[in-house]
């Protein structure tokens, strides 16, 4: 048996009672889990089943089989965030983006602390603090701008210029970034409602061009419906 401590990014349904569960894990990075039996009437513990739940897996360790099956698995840490409206659609549009960007992504602790503080960070509501998260992922992952002293952050380029070369990267918009890539505490920053949405559009842009295969999380249109 393997312990893992992991927060769950997506999970589907299996034939009638079982799933397919997506983890990122502290100690192993991106995994794929079967559960078995999770949606019989009796158990009760697929209410465990929430983006982004903070769980402790214990699985099977047959290096035989291509998919490792959980035998055991419980909520790491308890939180109240299911029951806030606005922390929940930040939290499936997380989930949702990261079940895509992690796929390939192996052992990574400085992203599975990132994760953690942005739990932290949206039990104190902290609405604004998915906007910061993406780009320290960003920068973990060693695709964050340079920066430089232009006013105008380029996205194809990943430099500063002195000329806006994206409509969605105005100067309002470019400060935003350069603001939150050289703060100490980026998290404290406070992004106004009516910039809110623009610089989420610019963040997917970057991405667009700097992660491969990426695409636009499903789960983006309930976030801005909720947060209008």
């Amino acid at each position: 048996m393997i312990s893992q401590n992991g927060f769950l990014l997506s999970f589907i349904k299996y034939g009638e009672n079982d799933a397919i569960l997506h983890c990122f894990t502290e100690d192993e990075g991106f995994q794929t889990y079967f559960l078995k039996g999770i949606y019989t009437k009796k158990n009760k513990k697929k209410a465990f089943l929430l983006p982004l739940n903070n769980l402790n897996i214990t699985v099977n360790s047959n290096k035989n089989t291509a998919i490792k099956t959980i035998s055991k698995f419980e909520i790491a840490q308890l939180s109240d965030i299911y029951t806030d409206i606005k922390a929940n659609a930040v939290i499936f549009f997380v989930a949702d983006f990261l079940n895509h960007i992690l796929r390939n992504e192996d052992k990574n602790i400085s992203i599975f602390r990132e994760m953690e503080a942005l739990i932290k960070q949206l039990e104190s509501k902290n609405y604004s603090s998915h906007f910061v998260f993406l780009l320290i992922i960003l920068r973990i992952q060693g695709v964050a701008p340079l920066l430089g002293e232009g006013n105008f952050l380029d996205p194809e380029t990943g430099t500063f210029s002195h000329i806006e070369t994206h409509h969605f990267f105005n100067d309002q918009t470019s400060l935003i970034w350069k603001t939150i890539l050289t703060e100490t505490n980026p998290y404290e920053i406070k992004i106004a409602q009516s910039q809110r949405k623009n610089f989420l559009d610019s963040v997917l842009i970057y991405y667009h061009y700097h992660v491969t295969d990426f695409r636009t999380p499903d789960s983006l249109e309930v976030l801005q419906q909720i947060f209008e």
